[in-house]
């Protein structure tokens, strides 16, 4: 539930921040504006860019055959959170399923699929608004209704782990751009880039505040990566995920859990050891994947072990 919620807002903030650029850019900008986007959500099969922003933004958000679009992460969320039921709270369940009736409505369906937001920025960027709105509710209505006991840290480790894989695929999917050619000189819708980019990740007044309004590549991608106290950098998700991780294993204290500390501690010393500098002189692709498929390896971990797990393996402690 908590994975699906997070992959719908950042789907949407992604959509939002690069739709209201489009008034700043050419149409070659564009295309290649729009391909990142793409690419920063995981190459969605059966969707390219065909020129239309209006009609990629109607797919990435209600197109159903697309188990990456917002509709279907949130349907599939409140599908979730019907079978966990009991172990939330009400304030949680009417917030998330007044967010799947407001995207299931059927005139919403119809004019979006007829129109694909062809009416101007205004109608989706509002539509869009009020998704993150919904979302970032809940999470507030969940950190002050739920008993933070294992089922409220569930929802941290599933925020926080979605949470560092798009990031670092939000990263991935710059770099060429914006860390690919450091001799390049700048231009202005390089500026333009750097500033979707931090917006994307909600980060632009937050980096302001540590760097001024100096935007450079490197200084981005060290705060997106490696600030301790951003809530949506890497490093801030993987240590809260950590957090929460340790809090699970002690309550239920499992003594199986030995191999996901280790995939967790991992992950969490190589970017709590490393700096900006020693990153960008490797190879940053590489890195980056390697953080999400780390991300991915924890996931399964979990799943293995407290979801899909046998009797046996349970009776075994």
């Amino acid at each position: 539930m908590s994975r699906y919620l997070e992959r719908a807002e950042h789907t949407t903030r992604l959509l939002d921040v690069n739709l209201n650029l489009m008034l700043d850019e050419s149409p070659i900008s564009a295309e290649r504006r729009w391909k990142r986007v793409l690419q920063a959500l995981g190459g969605p099969k059966n969707i390219e860019w065909t020129g239309e922003p209006y009609a990629l933004t109607q797919a990435l958000t209600f197109d159903t055959e697309n188990k990456a679009s917002i509709l279907s992460c949130i349907i599939a969320a409140r599908e979730n959170s019907r079978h966990v039921r009991e172990q939330i709270s009400t304030e949680q369940w009417h917030r998330l399923n007044s967010l799947y009736l407001q995207v299931t409505r059927p005139e919403l369906q119809h004019r979006t699929q007829s129109e694909a937001f062809g009416a101007g920025v205004t109608q989706p960027s509002e539509f869009l608004q009020s998704v993150l709105e919904a979302a970032h509710q809940f999470q507030g209505v969940t950190d002050s209704t739920m008993n933070h006991g294992e089922g409220w840290q569930f929802i941290q480790v599933g925020r926080y782990i979605e949470r560092a894989s798009a990031t670092a695929l939000l990263l991935q999917a710059y770099h060429i751009d914006l860390w690919g050619y450091p001799e390049r000189a700048t231009d202005g819708n390089e500026y333009l880039d750097w500033m979707g980019l931090l917006r994307s990740a909600t980060a632009f007044e937050a980096y302001c505040k540590v760097y001024t309004a100096d935007l450079t590549p490197e200084q981005i991608f060290e705060f997106l990566l490696l600030d301790e106290e951003f809530p949506h950098s890497v490093r801030f998700s993987i240590d809260s995920l950590q957090c929460a991780l340790e809090k699970i294993q002690g309550d239920s204290g499992r003594s199986r859990a030995e191999g996901l500390r280790r995939l967790s501690g991992r992950l969490q010393s190589s970017l709590n050891y490393s700096s900006v500098d020693e990153i960008l002189n490797q190879d940053v692709v590489a890195y980056l994947g390697g953080i999400q498929a780390q991300c991915r390896a924890i996931h399964e971990t979990i799943y293995e072990l407290y979801v899909d797990y046998s009797i046996q393996a349970a009776l075994a402690g």
